[in-house]
């Protein structure tokens, strides 16, 4: 059985990785860390991770930047493996994640949907096809309340993509202020936010008389929170190093 660690846990993805985790034999909640310390379900629920009551085999982190520092030097201190799903990390943040891993095992992507991580793989393979005789926009849609544009998942499309093309191309986010044609080595990036959108990715192939179009749409967060428990439970079991949807999808 593991024992899984909440950051978060009384947050709306907090609350529904607790609900999957009670439907599994594999795993279980040992603690949740929360400011509110809300005792909603039959585990404890602490302000500050180094007060939880016992070491947890994995944590799982759907929280907020600013716990990160506190996050890693529990696991780091502690050699617990992380599961690290918050968004909106700026890349000094990200640099300290990757470095973590190093000591401990850690599971960074930005987005933890199954479906995401197909379509960055039919994006990297369309790129492989298509080359540069295609030009390359990512279009991207969350609810009214998301903080950061573009989201991180389309970031990690572009990167997929520019991986292909031995990162020659650059990121334009917005084009009002360009009076010029588009360059060849352009990706767009577009963020729209609206409603209750829970995520929509859209990578758009646009050639010559014809357009390729993959697409992505998630109908609610438990896409995101059976991700995040299955990383946890695989990450239980690895060694340090940074770890990533491609290894676990590789078992």
């Amino acid at each position: 059985m593991i024992d899984i660690a909440i950051t978060g846990a009384c947050g709306k993805m907090g609350r529904v990785i607790a609900d999957i985790v009670k439907t599994r034999d594999d795993c279980r909640v040992s603690g949740g860390v929360d400011l509110t310390k809300e005792q909603y379900s039959d585990f404890p629920v602490v302000d500050n991770i180094f007060d939880l009551p016992s070491k947890p085999d994995v944590v799982i982190d759907f929280s907020h930047p600013s716990v990160l520092p506190s996050l890693l030097d529990y696991c780091k201190i502690n050699n617990v493996p992380v599961v690290v799903a918050t968004t909106g990390y700026t890349d000094e943040e990200i640099a300290q994640i990757k470095a973590a891993a190093d000591q401990i095992p850690v599971f960074f992507t930005f987005n933890m949907s199954l479906g995401i991580n197909l379509l960055v793989d039919l994006a990297r393979r369309a790129t492989r096809v298509l080359g540069d005789q295609f030009d390359i926009e990512i279009v991207e849609k969350h609810h009214n309340l998301k903080k950061d544009a573009p989201s991180g998942t389309a970031i990690m499309i572009a990167e997929a993509i520019n991986e292909e093309l031995d990162n020659r191309m650059h990121y334009v986010y917005d084009r009002h202020s360009v009076r010029k044609p588009r360059e060849k080595t352009e990706i767009g990036m577009h963020a729209v936010r609206g409603g209750t959108i829970v995520g929509e990715h859209e990578v758009i192939f646009a050639g010559r008389d014809e357009v390729i179009t993959l697409s992505h749409s998630a109908g609610s967060k438990q896409v995101f929170a059976v991700g995040s428990v299955n990383a946890a439970v695989f990450l239980a079991g690895c060694e340090k190093g940074l770890y990533q949807m491609s290894d676990l999808l590789s078992m």
